[in-house]
């Protein structure tokens, strides 16, 4: 019997986001300490400039993980509301948060929870999150509409540059290091057969390595229709593009000469 849930991305999640999954092996911007910096120092900025104009800030993170990132929020004066649709992490962040009474977790089964709880916030983080979801501007668009108040920002990083847009080598370099990591990581007969649907340009509705990275196996995400909508919505954007990879080696020398393959957005000064 078939008991997943209708939302076939949500049910992949939860299936590969289990209790014994490593965030941080497959990860760049969670393994190389200069990404993580990266990201932190943007995610300080905003709320910084938020509790300088409120005296609060209210975050919205998406998808939080093992919580590498509320760690972040909370140190820089923040009070947070974390969603997650792994059962496994949702546990963990429970037990890990369950008597800070500046965060909230929840488990967002459908992807709809920060919806049907409601309320207004004054940042909203997608930290390695967008292509995760598959109507990813839609997505986005409902989050500033209902949830982020005037003034607001949202911060994003760690996803796929739109691959239509990379040049030839540096998306082989990237999808050939990913390709190896993959395979280092076990299961070769799985990565093969996955390997195999990519080149044909096959994606399985039930497999769960094309479902959780939906987007990553795919065309990558869009960064310039993203730009485009937060520039209807926002009185500053800004667009960080940079390389990354899981190898360490290759980061580290890739970072210099490689072009980028994944970006960030930070937009601050959500229009009323």
């Amino acid at each position: 019997m078939d008991d997943r849930p209708q939302d076939a991305v949500g049910w992949a999640q939860d299936v590969a986001h289990g209790l014994s999954h490593d965030y941080i092996a497959g990860s760049p911007h969670l393994r190389h300490q200069a990404l993580t910096a990266r990201i932190e120092g943007r995610i300080r900025q905003v709320i910084e400039q938020v509790l300088a104009r409120k005296g609060e800030a209210s975050v919205l993170e998406i998808g939080a993980g093992h919580g590498f990132f509320t760690a972040t929020v909370l140190d820089a004066g923040g009070h947070t509301t974390v969603t997650e649709m792994s059962k496994a992490s949702f546990d963990y962040l429970e037990r890990r948060y369950h008597d800070n009474r500046s965060v909230r977790v929840i488990y967002d089964k459908t992807g709809d929870a920060a919806f049907n709880e409601g309320g207004k916030y004054d940042v909203i983080l997608l930290i390695s999150v967008i292509h995760h979801i598959p109507d990813y501007i839609s997505t986005i668009e409902r989050l500033c509409d209902e949830l982020l108040d005037a003034g607001g920002a949202i911060v994003t990083f760690q996803d796929p540059l739109w691959y239509p847009r990379q040049t030839g080598w540096a998306k082989t370099l990237s999808q050939g290091a990913y390709f190896m990591w993959r395979l280092g990581q076990g299961d070769l007969r799985r990565g093969l057969a996955t390997r195999w649907r990519r080149l044909r340009g096959v994606y399985s509705e039930s497999e769960p390595s094309d479902l959780v990275e939906y987007h990553v196996v795919r065309q990558g995400v869009d960064d310039q229709a993203l730009m485009d909508m937060f520039r209807m919505r926002f009185s500053e954007v800004e667009l960080d593009r940079y390389f990354s990879t899981q190898s360490p080696l290759l980061q580290k020398y890739g970072q210099k000469v490689v072009p980028p393959n994944t970006f960030g957005i930070v937009a601050r000064g959500r229009k009323p």
